[in-house]
């Protein structure tokens, strides 16, 4: 990593020119621009995430660390190809004015004629879409679950502002539950004449999927709170009796389906890295989402 002091972005441009041509590679084959808006306290862990993720989808990765807005402008970077980055990677410290104008910076390091994302890994703004730098971006990541403080208001508060491109990793989290409740009733075709999801007491994950359940099965969905760690249970009452997935330890899950044999099914609370993989993959609209997260703004006006 090259340190930049008193910076500009043209000069971390050049300096990423300059880490290709030195690693003799002129094309990084990169395929997006990440930029991951986090505060100084959480930046290494989100940048670690950052880098696994790449793995899967090389970027030019913009770790944009705002801090205090007051003073002189000052701009410092470090900026760097491999260590782990299958691109590039920049982490830009911002200060004093330039902190307002923070989407001026990282203009000009956006990979062009490629996707933009942008990810809040804890301190997401209340409307994505409206913030200078989601304003940039085709994909814009929050994590409800995350939030420093009013983690239940967190995933209302995005539900609230959703437009097309916004998600959030609480939603990702659900992603194995949805698909082990879709197949269970492909399997028993009966009718589901009530739901209950248990699960943390703070839980947008088991929000949202009380939600998804209410609005695909169209039956109420009782939600109530257990020692966690996450989604401990869900239960779909049945003309023919109940199916549960209870997962007490986040890691091994027990199917119950009325007629047969109680069976393990692998059930492991994913990692961060896994979250954000999955989320990169997808730049066009959650239509689901979008329901869901409808669903859940129109329950909190009511």
């Amino acid at each position: 990593m090259i340190e930049l002091t008193n910076t500009t972005s043209s000069k971390i441009a050049a300096e990423f020119v300059r880490g290709r041509v030195k690693a003799g590679s002129p094309a990084m084959g990169m395929v997006m621009t990440l930029v991951i808006v986090v505060p100084e306290d959480d930046a290494e862990a989100a940048m670690k995430a950052a880098r696994e993720a790449s793995h899967e989808h090389p970027a030019r990765a913009l770790g944009v660390i705002l801090g205090d807005a007051r003073g002189a402008a000052e701009i410092n970077a470090q900026v760097g190809t491999g260590a782990g980055w299958t691109g590039e990677t920049a982490v830009i410290r911002l200060k004093g004015e330039v902190v307002k104008h923070a989407a001026s910076v990282v203009l000009p390091l956006l990979l062009p004629d490629s996707p933009v994302a942008v990810w809040w890994p804890t301190e997401a703004p209340d409307d994505p879409a409206a913030d200078p730098l989601g304003a940039l971006a085709q994909r814009r990541i929050t994590d409800a679950a995350a939030a420093p403080r009013a983690k239940g208001k967190a995933l209302h508060v995005q539900c609230a502002s959703y437009v097309k491109g916004n998600t959030d990793l609480a939603w990702t989290r659900i992603t194995p539950w949805r698909a082990l409740l879709a197949a269970a009733l492909d399997q028993h075709q009966v009718k589901v004449t009530g739901a209950s999801v248990s699960a943390e007491r703070i839980s947008p994950s088991a929000d949202l999927l009380a939600a998804w359940l209410g609005s695909r099965l169209r039956v109420t969905v009782d939600r109530t709170n257990s020692p966690g760690p996450g989604i401990t249970e869900v239960v779909l009452e049945t003309t023919d009796g109940p199916i549960r997935i209870s997962r007490p330890d986040g890691k091994l899950a027990t199917y119950e389906s009325p007629g047969k044999p109680d069976r393990p099914i692998a059930l492991k609370r994913r990692s961060l890295p896994e979250l954000l993989a999955e989320e990169l993959r997808r730049l066009d609209e959650d239509d689901v989402y979008a329901e869901v997260a409808k669903k859940l703004r129109k329950a909190q006006a009511s």
